[in-house]
């Protein structure tokens, strides 16, 4: 591809208009209050929220005999409810008005095993699904018959490739050293307009 002063002279003039027409000149920036919320153990509405799903399961429980196997399944039903309600009342997440748990994701330190734990691991997870679907594709493209080897997944191969997957992170920045990770511009087809 060859370089066009005009594109990128075009592109520049666009890029400084849009800046200097950025909302972020006219808007203030609002921090979230969060003072109404107080600790979930503390709340009445997450006590009664907790009392009113225990008693609807406790109620569906009278329709049954004692050892049938529907009251079985609903006291462990019950059980795990209560330990639901436990396990937030015991957290340091904050409840609402509504007794519902609210989620703090403004960045504190104090608050981010509500979402920068829990989205890191999302992250790692779906890094981890993609780097093992490129590997196997890698695998594939290595086979005698490559569109069948992508429809029918050999699950042996795709076992021990998932399996040694968990490491992607490390395996990626390897792929980025040796300049193996990102393909070329000449081996990407572009389509022509």
């Amino acid at each position: 591809m060859q370089f066009s002063f005009s594109r990128f002279f075009v592109k520049i003039c666009m890029s400084f208009g849009l800046y200097f027409i950025s909302p972020e000149l006219f808007v203030q920036p609002v921090f979230a209050d969060y003072s109404t919320l107080i600790p979930c153990e503390q709340s009445s509405a997450f006590q009664k929220r907790s009392a009113t799903a225990t008693k609807k399961i406790e109620s569906r429980l009278k329709l049954y005999s004692e050892n049938s196997f529907e009251a079985a399944n609903l006291k462990k039903q019950i059980e795990n409810t209560k330990t639901r309600f436990a396990k937030y009342s015991k957290s340091n997440l904050l409840c609402g008005k509504d007794g519902l748990p609210h989620l703090i994701t403004n960045g504190q330190w104090d608050h981010a095993a509500e979402f920068v734990y829990p989205g890191l691991l999302f992250l790692y997870i779906t890094g981890w699904i993609g780097w093992v679907g490129r590997k196997y594709l890698h695998y594939a493209n290595t086979t005698e018959n490559v569109f069948e080897s992508e429809i029918i997944i050999n699950v042996p191969i795709a076992l021990s490739i998932m399996t040694s997957g968990f490491l992607w992170p490390i395996d990626a920045w390897k792929e980025f050293i040796n300049q193996k990770l990102l393909a070329s511009d000449q081996d990407i087809s572009v389509s022509p307009r």
